[in-house]
């Protein structure tokens, strides 16, 4: 049996159930159940310190996430921002390197760089790679694979331009893939940005996947979005 929280149970008041809602209407609706605040009552209870809750967005895609060449996979930058800035590092020598530099890269290296990751430091959020390094940051595969921090082509973490894709991601670029369900993830803004930013990046992001389509998706591609806060109920978005 289920147990819902006060908190829960009062946002739900907010709710626009499971009957899809115009995009205006459902940032309306996250944002309202984002702000919802419930005290305990006990005595010993402590007063809720006010935070700003990320907003998500979940798009449940038709693929068939088995077949290699049906993954949506990549990365775009936000017209609006996601209200919150990343650790990036970067594999470069040479002008790569000052570049990244430049840029706010909080470490830079080769070897050196390499070896320090490899006795077990992980103190970042993303790795931009020069190609001409990928001889040795492959050796890291096993350790940045699974916490989805090995740079890759793919997602732009791969390239000659080391500079500007610190920056960007610096700045809160994100990247995407689909999980095992055929659902991307991802962060489109905060509960204090208003509806407007939030809906030129919800837009943007939706519009971006729709464009990465494969070629062997049948059928309805773009099949559900969902809205949520970090703490609240999803609500699900009308999709044209």
């Amino acid at each position: 049996m289920t147990v819902h929280t006060q908190r829960y149970k009062a946002q739900l008041n907010f709710s626009r159930g499971d009957q899809p809602v115009p995009l205006d209407e459902a940032i309306k609706a996250v944002k309202e159940m984002a702000a919802v605040k419930v005290q305990k009552k006990y005595k010993q209870a402590r007063p809720r310190k006010p935070w700003d809750q990320t907003i998500e967005i979940v798009i449940w895609l038709g693929i068939d996430p088995k077949q290699a060449d049906q993954t949506v996979r990549g990365s775009v930058s936000l017209p609006k921002g996601i209200g919150t800035t990343k650790r990036v590092i970067a594999f470069a020598e040479g002008q790569a390197a000052e570049a990244a530099k430049a840029a706010g890269a909080a470490e830079v290296g080769g070897d050196d760089l390499v070896k320090k990751i490899q006795d077990g430091w992980t103190d970042f959020d993303v790795a931009i790679a020069h190609p001409s390094m990928m001889g040795k940051v492959g050796k890291l595969g096993r350790i940045l694979g699974p916490q989805g921090k090995m740079p890759s082509p793919k997602s732009g973490t791969v390239t000659t331009d080391v500079g500007t894709a610190v920056a960007e991601y610096a700045a809160g670029k994100l990247e995407f893939r689909n999980d095992d369900g055929g659902n991307i993830h991802a962060v489109v803004g905060k509960a204090s940005f208003s509806d407007e930013d939030l809906k030129a990046n919800i837009t943007a992001f939706v519009e971006h996947i729709r464009k990465l389509k494969p070629a062997g998706s049948k059928g309805t591609y773009i099949k559900r979005v969902c809205l949520k806060a970090t703490s609240s109920p999803s609500v699900t978005v009308e999709v044209a």
